[in-house]
């Protein structure tokens, strides 16, 4: 009988796996804390279970976790780890400490399929989705190298792939998360970004584990944001504007519009006028994201003087606005710098 991979599996899952083997369900919530609290992968070195326990879900279940194949640290104590899955294939995930919280940046994909133009990921194309367990196996390697396991802190879905297009993975990864008994980071701690895709968009309003949502806009006009984000084709500026107006009125103040700021693209005067125009209805929070430059990627960061003047004309408009501190450049690790190598 082939072994179930126990870090895919919700705890209400894990549960009801462990009543088909006649076990008692708080059993499996003995096991789940093991797993996400403690870090253990090894069920001998679960000693709340009885001995005759640990011999037969050691026969039934694995417990697999991401290898370290790299890790680099910041100048500015940004870590970059290069992680390796069960397959060979590797993500890269990032622990952006102080920001004010503690942060853990995951990937939900090896690699991405969106093409947007900005982002060093987009060159290595689509490889793979990740599972659940694989998502989150980042957040537990990450945690306990970090003395986190025991520690507040927040996630971002922000890392290589676009979460949304892995929505059942990316979803079951935030319930596993969020759960008490695990490593408890809640709901209002987890960001999911997208760029944009409108039915996944929908579907998430009526989640009832809902993490906060940032949507990669980029641009105010849908000429300008095609050039960018290739899907903009599909969904179009007026689409996902209007996906995120039809999210419950209590949780449409959790959204961010994420807006990557490009020399001489867009991030002129204009361009403000019309991006505080278009979201002038909403309460939602513009984060602009000075470009982080990478060999290949054809554009170039602003000047801090017209990152300013972008900011301000905003803010005079009544936004809600904030410029993102680049973190880990020189590691590689900042907003739309990650990527691997193609095998």
């Amino acid at each position: 009988m082939p072994q179930i991979e126990l870090t895919e599996l919700t705890l209400p899952e894990l549960e009801d796996a462990f009543a088909q083997l006649g076990l008692e369900r708080y059993r499996a919530r003995q096991v789940f804390q093991w797993v996400y609290r403690r870090g253990a992968c090894d069920f001998d070195l679960m000693t709340s279970l009885p001995a005759a326990h640990r011999r037969l879900l050691a026969a039934r279940f694995r417990v697999s976790t991401p290898s370290i194949a790299r890790r680099d640290v910041s100048g500015d104590g940004t870590e970059k780890f290069l992680l390796e899955l069960q397959d060979g294939r590797r993500v890269e995930s990032v622990f952006i400490p102080r920001t004010p919280h503690q942060t853990l940046c995951l990937s939900t994909q090896v690699g991405c399929a969106m093409g947007c133009t900005f982002c060093l990921t987009a060159t290595m194309g689509l490889v793979r989705n990740l599972t659940a367990g694989e998502i989150v196996g980042q957040a537990r390697v990450l945690a306990r190298e970090t003395d986190l396991l025991e520690s507040r802190f927040n996630i971002v879905f922000m890392g290589m792939g676009e979460p949304l297009h892995n929505y059942d993975a990316t979803m079951a990864a935030v319930r596993i998360l969020a759960d008490g008994q695990g490593l408890a980071v809640h709901p209002r701690r987890i960001t999911v970004s997208t760029v944009g895709l409108v039915p996944a968009i929908e579907r998430l309003a009526a989640e009832e584990v809902m993490p906060r949502l940032a949507v990669s806009l980029h641009a105010p006009t849908d000429e300008q944001r095609q050039a960018l984000v290739p899907v903009n084709r599909k969904y179009p500026i007026a689409e996902i504007v209007g996906a995120c107006r039809r999210f419950p009125p209590a949780r449409r103040d959790r959204i961010t519009f994420e807006y990557v700021l490009l020399a001489g693209v867009n991030d002129s005067p204009d361009d403000a006028r019309r991006l505080a125009a278009l979201v002038r209805d909403l309460r939602v929070k513009v984060n602009l994201i000075p470009l982080n430059p990478a060999e290949g990627i054809p554009y170039e960061r602003p000047s801090d003087e017209r990152i300013d003047a972008f900011g301000r004309a905003l803010a005079g408009r009544g936004v809600t606005v904030m410029v993102r501190r680049s973190r880990g450049r020189d590691i590689r690790a900042a907003c739309g710098q990650l990527a691997v190598a193609r095998e």
